[in-house]
């Protein structure tokens, strides 16, 4: 406790925040890279003229809040007060729009990754660069901004994502790392920066409209896992800790998105890797061996913090319809004037899951709170469904809701590993879903057919991610890489614990999904029915 308290008194911690769907959260880590303290705000997108955005008050109003939430927990533990660190990091969601004009004004509300409203953009820059171009990309934004005619891309002097904003305002640096980067635009994996030729053709491409900006000129720097990425002003020191308490001068390590902190926080960056965040959204990353033969409009590429080729399938939606009928049954109990902890009732809920019927019983679900460019959906309608002799128990109902979580993910990881054949030695699962002991992880090995391993730090997630980041820009030996740093380092190995896939899961998710994608077009039905 002592040697813990020294190092918080003289600096020598790494903290990271990073901006989630639903919580800012901070963890701060000691010389052994081992959480010691951690702060945390709740927060929720907002859906706008038809826009899900967050406002920058909410952005600056909740990093203040978790800053805050952590300063307390500091000193309830150690008895000091919160002065400095040996380094910092920012992580948040990946991909968006945040467009500046060159006074540093937001030209349009927050466009977060959460949208589906750009697959004009999608689809035209997709053909154009032969490499596919999701929805949420900034990069697609920018020009389904242009394709719509908008008044203010003239004016764009910047455009950033969350976790590049945040930086810039506290550094004043226009940086990005590789990972966030490579989820704005596309990668050239031999130079890790923004890929020129695709850069070149996007220029040729709206010549016409006369813009007084060239691409390279209005995007960040890229920068690997590391790197120095600038330090803490004065303004920035104020931002953060509004109390006067906190020292300029901080350094800071490349800002990253939360696939990147994710890949960190499982040791998931070397290649044959891969991980599975499943939170609000859900994505699965693996760490190439090779390049995919084609282009698949189900998987992304990105990198990881080191600008290593990563496939992604990302799926917008995950827990939020789960957490909302979990928010349901507390309800109840509170009519009934039970007292019920919500890690209880989950931990109770998810657990009953694995009494289900391995097909859930005939039962269905669609988790769609928005689109879903995987299975083509531009809004999202979230239902349930049964035939009149399905099997209605509270096991079933949740086993549904726990299969509907990863049905989307589950199309695009068997694009990988049966059509790519990629070869995996281990995959991650981390976030809330993997909470509850056993349950997120099992259903998981099931629907991929592979075993999974869940870490005891799991639920530290991305915070703890970006942290490991800034302690290795610190800590890092003279060319030890990413790698070798969080083996060596970090997690000295410990791998988790393992859990193979059952037969029964395996044959009970693969009915599911015959019944899923037939299914579909009840979504449909409810997305054009239900306006």
């Amino acid at each position: 406790m002592s040697d813990v308290k020294q190092a918080v008194v003289n600096g020598k911690t790494a903290l990271g925040i990073e901006f989630g769907s639903t919580r800012i959260k901070a963890v701060l880590i000691g010389e052994t890279n081992n959480p010691i303290a951690s702060g945390s705000h709740e927060w929720e997108n907002q859906l706008d003229n038809n826009i899900w955005t967050y406002s920058l008050d909410a952005v600056w109003s909740g990093l203040q809040a978790c800053y805050a939430d952590l300063v307390k927990d500091v000193e309830n533990r150690y008895g000091v007060m919160l002065e400095t660190f040996g380094a910092i990091g920012f992580s948040g969601m990946m991909h968006g729009y945040m467009a500046f004009d060159s006074q540093g004004e937001l030209l349009v509300p927050f466009r977060t990754w959460r949208n589906t409203i750009t697959q004009q953009a999608s689809e035209e820059l997709t053909g154009l660069f032969q490499y596919h171009i999701p929805q949420r990309w900034s990069i697609a934004h920018l020009y389904q901004a242009i394709l719509n005619g908008e008044e203010h891309v003239s004016e764009v002097s910047y455009f950033t994502t969350l976790a590049g904003y945040i930086h810039w305002k506290l550094t004043g640096k226009k940086v990005l790392g590789v990972g966030e980067a490579s989820g704005m635009f596309p990668i050239d994996i031999a130079t890790g920066k923004f890929h020129e030729r695709m850069i070149s053709q996007f220029d040729e491409k709206i010549s016409e409209k006369g813009f007084g900006w060239k691409l390279a000129q209005i995007m960040p720097q890229v920068l690997t896992a590391g790197e120095d990425a600038g330090a803490l002003t004065q303004e920035g020191a104020k931002l953060l800790d509004p109390s006067g308490r906190l020292k300029a001068g901080i350094p800071l390590c490349p800002p990253e998105g939360d696939a990147g902190t994710g890949m960190v926080a499982t040791n998931s960056v070397a290649r044959r890797t891969g991980n599975v965040s499943a939170g609000t959204s859900v994505f699965g990353m693996v760490v190439l061996e090779k390049e995919l033969s084609k282009v698949y409009e189900e998987i992304d590429l990105v990198t990881t913090p080191s600008g290593d080729l990563v496939a992604m399938a990302h799926c917008n939606n995950c827990t939020s319809d789960l957490n909302a009928w979990v928010n349901l049954f507390k309800e109840f109990a509170d009519a009934m004037g039970m007292q019920v902890d919500m890690n209880e009732l989950f931990g109770t809920l998810y657990g009953k899951a694995l009494e289900g019927d391995a097909d859930c019983g005939g039962l269905l679900a669609y988790n769609y709170l928005s689109g879903e460019h995987v299975t083509h959906f531009e809004e999202g309608r979230p239902l349930f469904a049964r035939m009149p002799e399905s099997r209605l128990t509270l096991a079933n109902f949740m086993r549904t809701h726990l299969y509907a979580s990863l049905s989307v993910l589950k199309t695009g990881l068997d694009i990988l590993m049966k059509q790519e054949g990629v070869q995996l030695d281990q995959i991650y699962g981390h976030g809330g879903l993997f909470k509850t002991k056993g349950v997120g992880q099992r259903i998981l090995a099931g629907a991929i057919n592979t075993p999974v391993s869940v870490m005891e730090t799991a639920g530290e997630g991305g915070a703890w991610g970006i942290a490991l980041l800034a302690s290795y820009m610190l800590q890092k030996a003279e060319g030890q890489s990413l790698s070798d740093f969080l083996n060596e380092r970090v997690f000295a190995g410990d791998t988790g614990t393992k859990l193979e896939p059952v037969p029964e899961d395996v044959a009970g998710f693969n009915t599911f999904i015959e019944r899923y994608t037939k299914g579909l077009a009840i979504e449909r039905a409810a997305v054009d029915a239900m306006k």
